[in-house]
C-alpha cells in the first residue's frame, strides 16, 4: 500500500490529519533528511504496524541508507530513554537523580549521520513519548548545533500530525474489529 493508498482511509473525521501530513513533508523549515528522518522515527514512536510500514517505505528513497537506520535507533532509544527519564522526571525524594541509568546508549554517539538530525528527531520522538526532561535536554543540543526553532517546531508538527494518525487508525481498526 502506498501512502496516497492510506491516507484515502482516513475517516472524514481525521481529514485535517490527512491534508497536514501531505502538506508538512514538504515544509522548507528541514531538510529532505530531516523531514524524513522524522517521518520515520515518528512512525516507529506512534507504534501504528499499518502506518509505520507505509511510512518507512514512503521515506526509504528519500534517505541514505544510514540515515533511515539513524532514524530507526532516535525511536528506538528514545523509547526507552524517554520511560526512564520521565519516571525519574516525576519523582520528587532526590535519592532517585544520585542512581545511575545504566542503561546501553551507544547508538547516539555511533549514528553515523549529522549529529543535529539526530538530535532533531530525539526530539520529535521525545515530543511524542511525552518526556520532558528529554525534550528538554535534546532541543537544548539542536540549538548549539544550529538548527533554529522554527525547524524544531516544523519536525514536532510533522510528529504531532503522525502520532494523531496513528492514533485514528487504531481506533478505526479496534471499531472495525468490535
Amino acid at each position: 500500500m502506498t501512502l496516497d493508498q492510506l491516507l484515502e482511509t482516513v475517516p472524514t473525521y481525521a481529514k485535517d490529519l490527512k491534508l497536514n501530513l501531505q502538506t508538512l513533508v514538504k515544509q522548507a523549515e528541514l531538510t529532505e533528511q530531516q523531514t524524513w528522518g522524522t517521518v520515520v522515527c515518528s512512525a516507529i514512536a506512534s507504534r501504528n504496524g499499518l502506518l509505520t510500514r507505509v511510512l518507512l517505505a514512503e521515506a526509504q528513497p528519500h534517505l541514505k541508507p544510514e540515515a533511515l537506520e539513524a532514524a530507526k535507533i532516535a525511536a528506538a532509544v528514545m523509547g526507552m530513554n524517554n520511560v526512564y527519564y520521565r519516571f525519574k522526571h516525576m519523582l520528587t525524594d532526590e535519592k532517585y537523580s544520585t542512581i545511575p541509568a545504566r542503561l546501553r546508549m551507544n547508538a547516539i554517539r555511533s549514528h553515523g549521520i549529522e549529529a543535529a538530525d539526530f538530535e532533531l528527531w530525539c526530539v520529535a520522538v521525545s515530543a511524542i513519548n511525552n518526556c520532558h526532561a528529554c525534550v528538554t535536554s535534546h532541543e537544548k543540543v539542536v540549538r548549539e548545533k544550529g538548527i533554529s526553532e522554527e525547524s524544531i517546531v516544523a519536525s514536532v508538527r510533522l510528529a504531532s500530525v503522525i502520532f494523531a494518525l496513528a492514533s485514528v487508525f487504531d481506533a478505526e481498526a479496534a471499531l472495525a474489529a468490535a
